[in-house]
């Protein structure tokens, strides 16, 4: 077994995130196996994409031959999951490749896990991790009251996404159950901070707002998210990498629970400060509500005190101090948003890796 871990879906927002904060302060080498769809961005890694210790294969994790002969090639020590399908509002309009990724595709990973790891020799078997990334959404939707999502709350997804990320988990569970392969799961919540994708909540305010864009609420903007900064996510991940016993689970969060207005708000006064010259100023007025999305959850809440306690893991970051330094990346790095938002992007995936 090599000193390497195999990521997928390393170059979307929270994998390319990953690996970056990976190769600035860990040794092992790092593969990265991603299909590069839409929210997938190898500039994201363009930093680091000379490092002799970094690798990109293009390819789908539903491709077991493919998963198996990087397992066999490099002989990883653990492989980092982060690779699905992740958009409500996609997933809503067209379930299959949430399905197609987020099911089959764990499932041809841990067939193709389990097969490696059974050919280990013993201390390599017990030193192996299999380090499945999820969400908060596969519990569903507290009320004002409720306690937060704990690591033995009852799963009760309501979309197609956060179904199939349930789904996922439970594959990753029986594994260990049945199979003993080393899993562990980390379920976090809303993640937050440089390169992501455009449609997500956050970037989409930030851009449209600096453009004179209306900035769509949906309903009466009163749903709640626990926000995390994501290089506190990954601070996480690469703990309960190197410290979790196979079998657990932890729940990830930033402890920031906020109203998706208030953050639209906060948003907004940021960049009256930042930018008094935008097409319309304060930004607050080009805030509209629109028509609620089917099955919208109305609270997520996360209750960290397993990771705190055991990994001794806090996120670093406040929510004020995450979403300023959100805000200056993006206004900072206007060529990698006109790139993605243009499509430009797109047309040289399309041209580099034809098949």
């Amino acid at each position: 077994m090599e000193n390497t871990i195999l990521v997928t879906g390393g170059a979307g927002f929270i994998g390319s995130n990953f690996i970056l904060q990976w190769m600035a302060k860990e040794r092992a080498s790092v593969v990265n196996l991603d299909k590069l769809t839409y929210a997938g961005n190898l500039r994201n890694l363009e930093q680091i994409s000379s490092d002799t210790r970094y690798q990109f294969v293009h390819g789908d994790i539903v491709e077991r031959k493919l998963v198996g002969s990087l397992l066999e090639r490099h002989g990883p020590r653990a492989l980092v999951h982060f690779a699905a399908e992740s958009h409500v509002d996609r997933s809503i309009r067209g379930p299959d490749d949430f399905i197609s990724t987020n099911v089959q595709g764990t499932f041809s990973l841990l067939e193709e896990a389990r097969a490696y790891w059974i050919g280990l020799p013993e201390g390599d078997q017990a030193a192996f991790r299999f380090l499945h990334v999820s969400t908060d959404e596969v519990y569903g939707s507290l009320g004002p009251d409720d306690a937060p999502f704990s690591e033995t709350t009852a799963y009760a997804p309501n979309s197609p996404y956060s179904a199939s990320k349930a789904a996922s988990d439970h594959l990753v569970r029986a594994y260990y159950k049945t199979y003993r392969l080393p899993t562990l799961t980390t379920n976090c919540s809303n993640n937050y901070g440089p390169y992501q994708f455009p449609e997500k909540l956050i970037p989409l305010m930030i851009l449209n707002a600096c453009s004179g864009k209306a900035l769509p609420v949906y309903g009466d903007g009163q749903n709640v998210r626990d926000w995390l900064f994501v290089e506190d996510h990954c601070e996480a991940l690469r703990t309960v990498l190197e410290r979790g016993k196979p079998g657990e689970s932890f729940n990830i969060g930033g402890g920031e629970e906020k109203h998706n207005l208030e953050i639209v708000e906060i948003i907004c006064s940021i960049l009256d400060d930042l930018r008094p010259h935008d097409p319309v100023v304060p930004h607050r007025k080009l805030i509209t509500f629109v028509k609620d999305r089917p099955g919208h959850d109305r609270r997520y809440a996360i209750d960290c005190r397993k990771i705190e306690r055991i990994q001794g893991w806090k996120p670093r970051e406040s929510f004020e101090s995450g979403i300023r330094k959100t805000i200056r990346w993006y206004l900072e790095h206007e060529a990698w948003v006109n790139e993605v938002t243009s499509g430009s992007y797109r047309q040289w995936i399309e041209s580099h890796y034809a098949t």
